[in-house]
């Protein structure tokens, strides 16, 4: 007999199925027996009566079994219709139970809230929260957005690439993760940070539209909405202004939230936009919370922040600049126009507005990105600004300006952090909640014990030594 899914049952009425999936719940009381079972579509109460031989075998089910299930389904009697349940209006009299596979007993219950679970135990069996309807439900639904904006953005004519996740460490990339080169023995390569070079070459390269949903690494002390690897929706667009991008990216994001999340209300359409400094005089920081209700759940407030400074002081917590000045966001933003004077005379360092553009949601940012210097000369004006000396110019960047000499179109884009979206969306409380397997805030995978000390030989046949 073909499975049946719990999700279609009411489409057997009379019939009889099987199904496939886990034992949630089990009760026992005298001759009869009532179990709750489960699969990826959703549950279904099974009932054992009049059957000796077949209560015999469910006597042995526990939470977790994994079983096949042969039964037929019943519409419960309308008095005993619960309308709070899914199929609280069918009901499976089962006449044949098949154990796939027994479950030693689950660290925490997986049928409740598992938040209130500690969480190093919910990491360390994550594969167990992951059975837990909510998490389910999460994951599910980053999926679908996934989709979403996948098939949003092929029908704009942009095209999905993936850069590489090995690439060149720079002294810029002080929280880069580092990779042992075996066959170049002392050489190393880098994590990405951000496809940032990447996907401006794309633009160099002639796809004019790109997109992807990028795995990023960054080597930081991790805070609640943070992790030391993430996901980004990362893109990237040629022969635009800043107006282009903004447009673009407020578009999709409202039509996210009508067709993912209807439920949700976004509070004001156009998107409202704020300047960084109007930012900082009213709110003291550049990602304000402006919801109307900051107790509605289903409250959404967008709000742009545009006009940043190009550069900033240089101070011991930001090491990419090596003289009085570095740059605010990334050093590939361009100037605005009117601010070109200056930028290539290097004066008024201070007063110099970037192209850089931030959406925020509810006190989050949730994206960043900017036009881009597409003018070699005026790329190495940068650097020179931040101190940078011609030999670390074309020791790190080279191969960039080298690019940039070849006709690259003007260009600019944006990224997204994709899981402080659906963090935010699901009205969760951190961003370890919309991942699938997690770390912890010290970094640490407690499932697979990450990192973990490699042994000598290994050490060895990479040229490290300690």
């Amino acid at each position: 007999m073909e499975r049946t899914l719990i999700g279609s049952l009411r489409e057997y009425i009379d019939s009889e199925v099987q199904i496939k999936g886990w034992v949630d719940v089990a009760r026992f009381q005298g001759k009869m027996a009532f179990f709750d079972f489960r699969d990826r579509t959703g549950k279904v109460q099974g009932v054992v009566f009049g059957k000796p031989e077949v209560l015999e075998i469910a006597k042995e089910l526990k939470p977790e079994y994994v079983v096949a299930i042969t039964g037929k389904v019943n519409a419960r009697p309308e008095k005993m219709v619960n309308a709070n349940m899914q199929n609280g209006d069918i009901e499976l009299e089962i006449t044949n139970i098949a154990i796939l596979n027994e479950s030693a007993v689950s660290p925490f219950p997986i049928d409740g809230d598992t938040r209130m679970v500690d969480e190093s135990v919910r990491l360390k069996y994550r594969y167990l929260d992951l059975r837990s309807e909510r998490m389910q439900k999460n994951i599910r639904t980053r999926h679908t957005v996934q989709k979403f904006i996948r098939d949003y953005l092929t029908g704009e004519n942009f095209v999905e690439v993936e850069t590489p996740l090995l690439s060149a460490p720079t002294p810029e990339g002080s929280r880069s993760y580092i990779v042992p080169s075996r066959l170049s023995q002392g050489c190393f390569y880098s994590l990405p940070q951000s496809p940032q070079q990447y996907k401006q070459l794309l633009m160099i390269g002639g796809f004019e539209r790109y997109f992807q949903f990028a795995r990023c690494m960054r080597d930081e002390d991790t805070r609640g909405d943070r992790q030391p690897e993430f996901t980004q929706l990362d893109m990237e667009l040629s022969f635009v202004k800043e107006e282009d991008v903004i447009s673009l990216n407020e578009k999709l994001l409202i039509e996210l939230v009508t067709k993912c999340y209807p439920e949700k209300r976004i509070q004001q359409v156009p998107f409202p936009r704020m300047t960084y400094q109007e930012a900082m005089e009213k709110y003291g920081n550049d990602r304000p919370d402006i919801r109307e209700d900051k107790n509605d759940p289903n409250l959404l407030a967008f709000l742009w922040i545009t006009d940043f400074p190009a550069f900033e002081k240089t101070s011991e917590d930001n090491v990419d600049g090596t003289g009085e000045w570095t740059f605010t966001h990334n050093p590939f933003a361009k100037p605005k126009d009117e601010y070109a004077e200056d930028f290539l005379a290097k004066r008024n360092i201070s007063n110099i507005i970037s192209t850089q553009y931030d959406i925020t949601l509810n006190g989050y940012e949730i994206g960043g990105g900017s036009i881009r210097n597409h003018n070699a000369s005026w790329q190495k004006n940068t650097f020179e600004i931040m101190g940078y000396d011609e030999k670390r110019i074309q020791e790190n960047f080279g191969h960039m300006l080298t690019a940039l000499q070849y006709g690259a179109p003007p260009h600019g884009g944006i990224a997204w952090g994709f899981d402080r979206l659906i963090m935010l969306l699901e009205n969760e409380p951190n961003i370890r909640e919309v991942i699938p397997f997690a770390k912890t805030g010290e970094g640490k995978d407690l499932m697979m014990e990450a990192p973990a000390k490699v042994n000598e030989n290994q050490l060895k046949e990479l040229g490290i030594k300690f």
